[in-house]
C-alpha cells in the first residue's frame, strides 16, 4: 500500500544526510581569531566629529598645525568665525607634520559668485595629500568644465562617479581615504597611490588608482618620495574651510 506520510519521512531522512555528508569536519574553533584585539576607537559625538584617535589639523580656533608653503614661516590665511579662509595671493599652505596613509575629513564652502565667474574660475581650491596629489575643489553645481577638473576630480587624472556638488552657500564635505604609493629603493613605484572619496555622503572615487603626482600639463609621473604634508591651496578664490581631521592608518 503507498503511504505518502512514510515517502516523505524517507525523503527527508535522505536530505539531512546529504547535509551531514557535505558538512565540513573538524572543530568549529579552528576558524576562529581571538587577536589581535582591535583597539578601541570613540566616534566623534556627532557626524563629522573628529574620533578619539584623530589628528586635528583646524578646529576653529587658530593655524598652528599649519604653514606656509612658500617660505615655510606662519600660513597667512586668515580666521574668521571657526572657518579658515583663503587670503588670495598669500600661497598654499601645508601642515607641519607630514603624513603617509590616512584617513581625512575636509569641510569647505564656495562663495557665491557673480555669474560671469565660470569655468575653473569659480571657487578654485584643492585639497593635496602627500602634498602632490589633488582632489579639486570647485563651485560645480551648475557650472561646466572639463570632468577631470571638477568638483571631486583625483585632478586632470579621474573625473568623480558622480557630481554630488551643493549650491554655493552650503558647507560641503570630503571624506578621503588614501593609500600612499610604495618605492622600492631604486625609485621605482612598487605599488600606486590610490584614493577613495566621499562628497557629501557620496561615493565619487572608489579606490581610484592615481598615475602618478597631479600635473597641469603632461602626464603624471611618480618621483620617490616618503611622508609628505597635507596642502590646501591658494587659487586666489575665497574658499572657505573648517573641522578638517585625519586618522593616521
Amino acid at each position: 500500500m503507498f503511504r505518502p506520510g512514510l515517502l516523505a519521512l524517507l525523503a527527508s531522512s535522505l536530505a539531512l544526510g546529504a547535509q551531514a555528508a557535505n558538512a565540513p569536519a573538524g572543530d568549529p574553533k579552528a576558524t576562529e581569531v581571538w587577536s589581535p584585539v582591535p583597539v578601541k576607537v570613540t566616534p566623534g559625538a556627532t557626524v563629522g566629529a573628529p574620533p578619539s584617535d584623530a589628528v586635528v589639523l583646524f578646529d576653529g580656533k587658530n593655524l598652528n598645525a599649519w604653514k606656509s608653503e612658500k617660505d615655510g614661516g606662519p600660513a597667512k590665511w586668515r580666521v574668521e568665525q571657526g572657518e579658515l579662509v583663503v587670503a588670495p595671493g598669500t600661497g598654499d599652505i601645508q601642515t607641519r607634520a607630514s603624513f603617509g596613509d590616512v584617513q581625512l575629513h575636509v569641510e569647505w564652502y564656495a562663495p557665491q559668485l557673480p555669474a560671469d565667474k565660470v569655468d575653473q574660475d569659480r571657487a578654485n581650491s584643492g585639497v593635496f595629500l602627500q602634498d602632490v596629489y589633488e582632489v579639486q575643489v570647485l563651485d560645480s553645481y551648475q557650472n561646466k568644465t572639463y570632468v577631470n577638473g571638477q568638483a571631486g576630480a583625483i585632478y586632470k587624472q579621474h573625473p568623480p562617479l558622480v557630481n554630488a556638488t551643493l549650491p554655493a552657500g552650503q558647507w560641503q564635505t570630503y571624506d578621503i581615504i588614501f593609500t600612499a604609493p610604495r618605492f622600492a629603493p631604486d625609485g621605482a613605484v612598487k605599488s600606486p597611490a590610490r584614493m577613495t572619496v566621499l562628497h557629501n555622503g557620496v561615493l565619487i572615487q572608489n579606490n581610484a588608482v592615481l598615475k602618478g603626482a597631479t600635473a597641469y600639463i603632461g602626464a603624471p609621473i611618480y618621483k620617490a618620495h616618503g611622508n609628505l604634508p597635507i596642502r590646501l591651496q591658494d587659487h586666489s578664490h575665497e574658499v572657505r574651510f573648517r573641522n578638517i581631521w585625519l586618522r593616521k592608518l
